[in-house]
C-alpha cells in the first residue's frame, strides 16, 4: 500500500500548442492581445451597464453578469497559458488543477442559464410587449441571475467532488493548454465511468434545458415576427436578437462539441480548437456582439466620448483664457 500510495501522480504537465520557440512568441503576442482586448472589452461593458441607470433593465443586467462571467473565465484560463509559453516549469498540482476547472465550470454553467434567461426575456418584450415589466420584474431578474450562478457552483461542485474517487499512476502529460476534466479521465488509472457518465448527464440535462429554451423562446419569437404587419417593426424585432442567437450558436456549438459528442474519452486534435473557441474566441467577441449591433450601447458610447471631447476643449479653452 506504501508503495501504491509514492506511485502515485499529484503533478501534471501541460504540454500547451508547441514547442517551436517561434510559434510561441507568435502564439504569445496574440494571445496576450486578445487578453487584453477580451478583459477591456469586457469589463468596459459591465461598467457602462453599472454606471448608466437608463440599462438597469433585465437584459442588461443579463448582459452585464454574463461580460462579467466571460472576464472570469479569460481570468481563469488565460494567464496560466501565457506563462507557460517561455516557462521550463510547465507543472501543476491536482489541487490546482480542480480549482482551475471548478471555475471554469462555474462560469460556463453560469453562462448556459444567462443566456437562456436573455432568450426569454426578449421572447417576454416581442410577444408580450405590454406585459413585459410585470413578468420580467426586477426580482425575477435578481433571482434568475443568483439562480444561475448558484446551478454553475453546483455543477462545478459535482465534478470536482467526484474527482476524489480517481487515482492518477501512469503518464502526468495533459494535451492542453489547460487542466480540462476530461484529459484527468484519460490519465486515470480508475475506470472514470462514474465520471464520465455523470459528466454526460449533468452537461447534457443543463444543455438540453438551456438550448430548448433558447430555442422554444426564438420560435415564439419569429411566429409572432412574421405576424407583424410593419416590415419596419418586424427589422427592429430581429435586430434585437440577432447578437444573442449568434452568441449563443458560438458558445454552446464549441460547448456541445467538448462534453456531450460520444467517446468522451478519445483524445482528438479537435479538443484544442473547440476549447480555444469557447474559452477564448466566444469571451473575446461577445462585447463586440453586443455592442457593435445594439444601437443602445452605441448612443451611450457616443455621448460618453462626446463628453470627453466637450470636457478636453473646453479645458483647453478655459487655460488659453488664462
Amino acid at each position: 500500500m506504501t508503495e501504491d500510495n509514492h506511485s502515485l501522480t499529484t503533478e501534471f504537465i501541460l504540454t500547451g500548442f508547441t514547442d517551436h520557440p517561434e510559434l510561441k512568441t507568435l502564439l504569445f503576442v496574440v494571445f496576450s492581445a486578445i487578453y487584453l482586448v477580451t478583459m477591456v472589452g469586457n469589463l468596459g461593458l459591465v461598467a457602462l451597464i453599472y454606471m448608466e441607470h437608463h440599462l438597469h433593465t433585465p437584459m442588461y443586467i443579463f448582459l452585464g453578469n454574463l461580460a462579467l462571467m466571460d472576464s472570469c473565465c479569460s481570468c481563469a484560463i488565460t494567464p496560466k497559458m501565457l506563462q507557460n509559453f517561455f516557462s521550463e516549469d510547465r507543472r501543476i498540482s491536482l489541487y490546482e488543477c480542480m480549482a482551475q476547472f471548478y471555475f471554469l465550470c462555474t462560469v460556463e454553467t453560469a453562462d448556459c442559464f444567462l443566456l437562456s434567461a436573455m432568450a426569454y426575456d426578449r421572447y417576454v418584450a416581442i410577444c408580450s410587449p405590454l406585459q413585459y415589466h410585470t413578468k420580467m420584474s426586477k426580482k425575477l431578474c435578481l433571482q434568475m441571475t443568483i439562480a444561475a450562478f448558484l446551478a454553475g457552483n453546483l455543477h462545478s461542485m459535482i465534478h470536482v467532488g467526484l474527482l476524489s474517487r480517481l487515482a492518477f499512476c501512469g503518464s502526468n502529460r495533459i494535451n492542453h493548454f489547460y487542466c480540462d476534466i476530461l484529459p484527468l479521465y484519460r490519465l486515470s488509472c480508475v475506470d472514470p465511468y462514474v465520471n464520465e457518465l455523470v459528466l454526460f448527464i449533468f452537461s447534457g440535462s443543463i444543455q438540453v434545458f438551456t438550448i430548448g429554451t433558447v430555442l422554444i423562446s426564438y420560435v415564439y419569437i419569429l411566429f409572432t415576427v412574421f405576424k407583424m404587419k410593419s416590415k419596419e417593426g418586424r427589422v427592429k424585432a430581429l435586430s434585437t436578437c440577432a447578437s444573442h442567437f449568434l452568441s449563443v450558436s458560438l458558445f454552446y456549438g464549441s460547448l456541445f462539441f467538448m462534453y456531450i459528442r460520444p467517446n468522451l474519452l478519445e483524445e482528438g486534435d479537435e479538443d484544442i480548437p473547440a476549447a480555444i473557441l469557447f474559452t477564448i474566441v466566444v469571451p473575446l467577441l461577445n462585447p463586440f456582439i453586443y455592442s457593435l449591433r445594439n444601437k443602445e450601447v452605441k448612443s451611450v458610447l457616443q455621448k460618453i466620448f462626446m463628453k470627453r471631447i466637450i470636457s478636453r476643449k473646453f479645458k483647453q479653452v478655459t487655460s488659453t483664457v488664462a
